[in-house]
């Protein structure tokens, strides 16, 4: 039995997901943005890139997608609170296999949430840097639910989840098929 399976055994009370969710929160939501913009420009200017300069649209289209990422990302966190009684941390994962609300178009609509914003956030400071940055981070975070997540949720829920991810996209959203 895996270590996130004994993790999974363990269903903590709201507070305590509520309470984790937010220490994870900073550092998703202030922490990381600040390493796109601050570190994105310096990068920049070190490795002589010039800006993105758009524009209006640098900050139309980059506030449009942190938009879309920050309500697809939020949407998905109170799935994973209410219904899963979990959190999207590893160490205190939903007790219920989610397949309803965002998780009925992607399975990962936190990763998608969190590729949308960090690319707004990364298009509307103009740093080309920062974007790599993003994507870099994302990479990372897709390695992770690839290698790690997905053996895990088939350990704890079997053929519903085989079911479920043949069904469903990783990333990229689709409109669900009828059952």
């Amino acid at each position: 039995m895996s270590r996130y399976v004994e993790l999974a055994r363990k269903e903590h009370g709201t507070g305590t997901r509520i309470a984790g969710t937010l220490l994870a929160g900073v550092v998703v939501v202030i922490l990381v943005p600040a390493l796109i913009v601050v570190g994105g420009s310096r990068l920049d200017s070190a490795l002589g890139l010039p800006p993105i300069d758009l524009g209006a649209a640098n900050y139309i289209l980059g506030g449009l997608l942190l938009a879309m990422g920050l309500s697809l990302g939020l949407w998905a966190n109170q799935v994973q609170l209410t219904q899963g009684r979990g959190t999207p941390l590893p160490v205190m994962p939903t007790q219920e296999l989610l397949t309803g609300g965002p998780f009925r178009y992607c399975r990962n609509p936190m990763t998608l949430g969190t590729i949308l914003a960090y690319l707004g956030i990364a298009l509307m400071a103009g740093t080309i840097a920062g974007i790599g940055i993003a994507l870099c981070l994302v990479a990372l975070l897709m390695l992770y639910l690839k290698r790690l997540e997905e053996a895990e949720l088939a350990e704890r829920f079997g053929a519903a989840y085989l079911a479920y991810k043949r069904d469903v996209p990783f990333i990229v959203p689709r409109r669900p098929r009828r059952r």
